[in-house]
Protein backbone atom coordinates (compact mmCIF):
# COMPACT_ATOMS: atom_id res chain seq x y z
CA UNK A 1 0.00 0.00 0.00
CA UNK A 2 1.58 3.50 -1.08
CA UNK A 3 1.69 6.12 0.85
CA UNK A 4 -1.33 8.24 -0.61
CA UNK A 5 -3.25 5.06 0.28
CA UNK A 6 -2.43 4.96 3.69
CA UNK A 7 -3.79 8.72 4.00
CA UNK A 8 -6.50 8.07 2.34
CA UNK A 9 -7.68 4.93 4.09
CA UNK A 10 -6.96 6.32 7.51
CA UNK A 11 -4.31 4.31 8.58
CA UNK A 12 -2.87 6.65 10.98
CA UNK A 13 -4.49 8.08 14.19
CA UNK A 14 -2.15 11.13 13.61
CA UNK A 15 -4.00 13.90 11.36
CA UNK A 16 -3.98 14.48 7.72
CA UNK A 17 -1.61 17.32 7.55
CA UNK A 18 1.01 15.26 9.64
CA UNK A 19 0.20 12.80 7.69
CA UNK A 20 1.29 14.58 4.08
CA UNK A 21 4.21 16.60 5.56
CA UNK A 22 5.86 13.15 6.73
CA UNK A 23 4.79 11.93 3.15
CA UNK A 24 6.73 13.95 1.73
CA UNK A 25 9.30 14.29 3.62
CA UNK A 26 10.25 10.82 3.36
CA UNK A 27 10.05 11.49 -0.57
CA UNK A 28 12.47 14.68 -0.46
CA UNK A 29 14.96 12.54 1.65
CA UNK A 30 15.21 9.60 -0.01
CA UNK A 31 15.31 11.51 -3.55
CA UNK A 32 12.07 10.75 -5.06
CA UNK A 33 12.11 14.54 -5.06
CA UNK A 34 15.36 16.00 -6.59
CA UNK A 35 16.78 19.17 -4.83
CA UNK A 36 15.14 22.56 -6.70
CA UNK A 37 12.45 20.62 -8.51
CA UNK A 38 9.16 21.54 -7.90
CA UNK A 39 6.47 19.90 -6.00
CA UNK A 40 3.00 19.26 -7.22
CA UNK A 41 0.81 22.47 -6.79
CA UNK A 42 -1.61 23.09 -4.29
CA UNK A 43 -4.57 21.72 -6.04
CA UNK A 44 -2.78 18.97 -7.73
CA UNK A 45 -1.98 17.45 -3.85
CA UNK A 46 -5.91 18.40 -2.40
CA UNK A 47 -6.59 16.03 -5.66
CA UNK A 48 -4.10 13.34 -4.64
CA UNK A 49 -4.57 13.11 -1.17
CA UNK A 50 -8.50 14.12 -1.11
CA UNK A 51 -7.84 16.99 1.83
CA UNK A 52 -8.44 21.18 1.92
CA UNK A 53 -5.82 23.21 1.34
CA UNK A 54 -5.55 24.62 4.58
CA UNK A 55 -4.19 20.88 5.87
CA UNK A 56 -2.08 21.15 2.59
CA UNK A 57 -0.34 24.67 3.45
CA UNK A 58 -0.27 23.00 7.25
CA UNK A 59 2.02 20.33 6.30
CA UNK A 60 3.91 22.50 3.77
CA UNK A 61 4.49 25.44 6.15
CA UNK A 62 5.82 22.32 8.86
CA UNK A 63 8.40 21.38 5.64
CA UNK A 64 9.05 24.89 4.89
CA UNK A 65 10.28 25.55 8.74
CA UNK A 66 12.79 22.34 8.66
CA UNK A 67 14.14 24.33 5.34
CA UNK A 68 13.32 21.03 3.22
CA UNK A 69 11.15 23.41 0.68
CA UNK A 70 11.20 26.86 -0.40
CA UNK A 71 8.56 29.14 -2.16
CA UNK A 72 8.87 31.46 -5.33
CA UNK A 73 5.93 33.81 -5.59
CA UNK A 74 3.78 32.62 -9.10
CA UNK A 75 6.00 29.29 -9.46
CA UNK A 76 5.24 27.07 -6.50
CA UNK A 77 7.21 25.46 -4.10
CA UNK A 78 10.45 23.49 -4.35
CA UNK A 79 12.69 20.95 -2.79
CA UNK A 80 15.86 23.10 -0.94
CA UNK A 81 18.82 21.64 -1.17
CA UNK A 82 19.32 20.01 2.22
CA UNK A 83 20.22 22.59 5.36
CA UNK A 84 20.71 19.81 8.60
CA UNK A 85 19.38 21.50 11.70
CA UNK A 86 21.50 20.38 15.04
CA UNK A 87 19.42 21.54 18.36
CA UNK A 88 21.90 21.92 20.51
CA UNK A 89 19.67 21.47 23.88
CA UNK A 90 21.47 17.61 24.01
CA UNK A 91 24.98 16.35 23.64
CA UNK A 92 24.93 14.67 20.18
CA UNK A 93 27.24 13.98 17.61
CA UNK A 94 26.64 14.97 14.46
CA UNK A 95 25.68 11.08 13.08
CA UNK A 96 23.37 11.28 15.94
CA UNK A 97 21.59 14.08 15.10
CA UNK A 98 21.46 13.63 11.80
CA UNK A 99 19.56 10.31 11.39
CA UNK A 100 17.13 11.33 14.08
CA UNK A 101 15.83 13.89 11.13
CA UNK A 102 15.99 10.73 8.56
CA UNK A 103 19.41 12.20 6.81
CA UNK A 104 22.31 10.05 5.40
CA UNK A 105 25.66 11.14 7.76
CA UNK A 106 28.85 9.51 7.22
CA UNK A 107 32.43 10.85 7.26
CA UNK A 108 36.02 10.25 5.77
CA UNK A 109 39.44 10.26 7.35
CA UNK A 110 41.79 12.84 5.93
CA UNK A 111 44.43 12.45 9.12
CA UNK A 112 44.45 11.26 12.21
CA UNK A 113 48.35 11.98 13.55
CA UNK A 114 50.31 12.84 17.27
CA UNK A 115 51.49 16.49 17.39
CA UNK A 116 52.60 18.88 20.04
CA UNK A 117 48.93 20.26 21.34
CA UNK A 118 48.36 23.99 20.02
CA UNK A 119 48.54 26.65 22.10
CA UNK A 120 44.50 27.43 22.10
CA UNK A 121 44.05 23.14 22.49
CA UNK A 122 46.65 22.96 25.07
CA UNK A 123 44.20 25.27 26.81
CA UNK A 124 41.18 24.00 25.90
CA UNK A 125 42.14 20.16 27.13
CA UNK A 126 43.62 21.66 30.07
CA UNK A 127 47.18 20.60 28.96
CA UNK A 128 50.95 21.70 29.56
CA UNK A 129 52.63 23.59 27.04
CA UNK A 130 54.78 21.05 25.96
CA UNK A 131 51.76 18.15 25.83
CA UNK A 132 51.49 16.21 22.87
CA UNK A 133 47.82 15.21 21.47
CA UNK A 134 46.25 13.42 19.14
CA UNK A 135 44.55 15.46 16.10
CA UNK A 136 41.90 13.72 13.71
CA UNK A 137 40.98 15.37 11.05
CA UNK A 138 37.63 14.46 8.77
CA UNK A 139 35.20 15.94 6.27
CA UNK A 140 31.65 15.07 7.00
CA UNK A 141 29.01 14.19 4.86
CA UNK A 142 25.12 14.63 4.31
CA UNK A 143 23.08 13.13 2.23
CA UNK A 144 27.20 12.07 0.80
CA UNK A 145 27.21 15.56 -0.02
CA UNK A 146 30.54 17.04 1.87
CA UNK A 147 28.95 19.86 4.40
CA UNK A 148 31.58 20.09 7.28
CA UNK A 149 35.35 19.75 8.12
CA UNK A 150 35.66 18.55 10.93
CA UNK A 151 39.10 18.96 13.27
CA UNK A 152 39.10 17.16 16.70
CA UNK A 153 42.01 17.01 19.70
CA UNK A 154 41.96 14.49 22.02
CA UNK A 155 44.78 14.05 24.81
CA UNK A 156 47.01 11.23 24.58
CA UNK A 157 45.62 8.78 26.46
CA UNK A 158 42.59 8.70 24.84
CA UNK A 159 43.89 9.60 21.46
CA UNK A 160 46.08 7.00 20.83
CA UNK A 161 43.30 4.06 21.12
CA UNK A 162 41.63 5.66 17.71
CA UNK A 163 44.92 4.40 15.48
CA UNK A 164 43.47 1.89 13.38
CA UNK A 165 39.77 2.29 14.08
CA UNK A 166 37.05 2.92 11.83
CA UNK A 167 36.50 6.70 12.15
CA UNK A 168 33.57 7.02 9.24
CA UNK A 169 30.51 7.53 12.50
CA UNK A 170 30.55 9.29 15.68
CA UNK A 171 33.09 9.27 17.85
CA UNK A 172 30.83 10.36 20.46
CA UNK A 173 29.47 6.43 20.88
CA UNK A 174 32.58 5.44 19.93
CA UNK A 175 33.82 7.49 23.91
CA UNK A 176 31.23 6.31 25.31
CA UNK A 177 30.96 2.19 24.32
CA UNK A 178 34.09 1.73 23.17
CA UNK A 179 36.21 3.43 25.71
CA UNK A 180 34.01 3.29 28.73
CA UNK A 181 33.55 7.50 29.18
CA UNK A 182 30.54 8.48 30.01
CA UNK A 183 30.03 11.93 28.64
CA UNK A 184 29.22 15.01 30.55
CA UNK A 185 28.27 18.58 28.62
CA UNK A 186 30.01 20.71 26.26
CA UNK A 187 30.87 24.34 25.73
CA UNK A 188 30.36 25.74 22.42
CA UNK A 189 30.77 28.62 20.57
CA UNK A 190 29.91 30.27 17.06
CA UNK A 191 31.40 32.28 14.44
CA UNK A 192 31.66 33.15 10.78
CA UNK A 193 34.78 33.12 9.19
CA UNK A 194 36.23 32.89 6.08
CA UNK A 195 37.30 29.66 4.23
CA UNK A 196 40.47 28.69 4.00
CA UNK A 197 42.22 26.43 1.06
CA UNK A 198 41.74 23.49 2.20
CA UNK A 199 38.43 23.98 3.30
CA UNK A 200 37.33 24.84 0.33
CA UNK A 201 38.75 22.18 -1.54
CA UNK A 202 36.77 20.00 0.47
CA UNK A 203 33.63 21.59 0.95
CA UNK A 204 33.24 22.34 -2.73
CA UNK A 205 33.44 26.26 -2.08
CA UNK A 206 35.16 29.36 -3.74
CA UNK A 207 37.29 31.79 -2.63
CA UNK A 208 35.71 34.24 -0.36
CA UNK A 209 33.08 32.35 1.06
CA UNK A 210 32.65 32.35 4.72
CA UNK A 211 31.77 29.31 6.98
CA UNK A 212 29.94 28.25 10.32
CA UNK A 213 32.29 27.83 12.47
CA UNK A 214 31.26 25.61 15.92
CA UNK A 215 34.37 25.40 18.71
CA UNK A 216 32.95 22.63 21.09
CA UNK A 217 35.13 21.89 23.50
CA UNK A 218 33.42 18.27 25.16
CA UNK A 219 34.24 16.89 28.85
CA UNK A 220 33.29 13.83 30.76
CA UNK A 221 31.05 13.52 33.76
CA UNK A 222 33.79 14.09 35.70
CA UNK A 223 34.15 17.67 34.41
CA UNK A 224 37.63 16.42 32.79
CA UNK A 225 37.90 18.04 28.98
CA UNK A 226 38.33 15.11 26.55
CA UNK A 227 37.36 16.47 23.49
CA UNK A 228 37.98 19.91 21.55
CA UNK A 229 36.78 20.50 17.89
CA UNK A 230 36.50 22.69 15.32
CA UNK A 231 33.47 22.69 13.14
CA UNK A 232 33.68 24.06 9.65
CA UNK A 233 29.80 24.20 8.24
CA UNK A 234 29.23 25.63 4.91
CA UNK A 235 26.72 27.93 5.71
CA UNK A 236 24.36 27.12 2.96
CA UNK A 237 24.17 23.25 4.39
CA UNK A 238 23.79 23.23 8.16
CA UNK A 239 22.11 25.59 11.04
CA UNK A 240 22.52 25.30 14.78
CA UNK A 241 19.01 25.81 16.78
CA UNK A 242 18.95 26.93 20.02
CA UNK A 243 15.91 27.40 22.68
CA UNK A 244 15.96 29.70 25.38
CA UNK A 245 13.87 30.68 27.87
CA UNK A 246 13.66 33.73 30.19
CA UNK A 247 12.83 32.30 33.82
Amino acid sequence: MNNVTQIMAGQSPLPLYVQIRDSLRRQILDGSYQVHERLPSENEMMNTYGVSRITIRQALRDLHNEGLVFSAQGKGTFVSKPKAVQNVQRLEGFGEAMAAQGYEASARVLSIQQMKAPKAVAAALDLESADECVEVKRVRYLNRSPVCIDNSYFPMDIGNQMFGLDLSGDIFPMLENLFGIPLGGADIGLDAVLADAETQQHLNLKPGEAILRVERLTHNQDGRPIDFEYLCYRGDSFKYQFRIDRK
